[in-house]
């Protein structure tokens, strides 16, 4: 069963990554649309949608299996695992700003310019980097 497990792991944390990276890219497109246009508010429904269907689901998802590997694995006292999961919950940050924004660009509230979305978006993919060495090397 925990090869079962690892796999649906690993199928979530794909899903999170990959709409963790997606909605950077839509924010910055959504930064040109003018206010109340038709195009504003199909990005404000795919954001919703991104964020409320892909990657709420497969965050909780991932953090679920992974705890449950961690606690069946008897690696709750390794040392990468520690890093890992303090990695974990800055990239559960970085989720958080995201629905943040989401919220906010849907009440035309949005604070930022697509350079600051250009630059957020590379966060998850730093911290999905140093994850994986966790996961794969495990240095410590």
């Amino acid at each position: 069963m925990y090869l079962w497990i690892k796999a649906l792991h690993v199928i979530a944390i794909i899903s999170w990554m990959a709409g963790m990276l997606y909605l950077p890219r839509l924010f910055i497109y959504h930064c040109e649309a003018e206010i109340g246009s038709k195009q504003s508010e199909t990005f404000k429904v795919m954001e919703r949608r991104l964020l409320k269907v892909i990657i709420n689901p497969a965050m909780i998802l991932a953090w679920l299996l992974g705890l449950y590997l961690a606690w069946s694995g008897h690696w709750l006292a390794s040392g990468w695992l520690h890093v890992k999961l303090a990695l974990v919950i800055a990239l559960s940050a970085v989720h958080g700003f995201y629905a943040r924004w989401v919220k906010d660009f849907a009440a035309d509230r949005n604070k930022y310019s697509q350079k600051f979305y250009r630059i957020i978006n590379e966060i998850p993919t730093i911290l999905m980097i140093a994850i994986v060495i966790m996961v794969i090397v495990k240095p410590f």
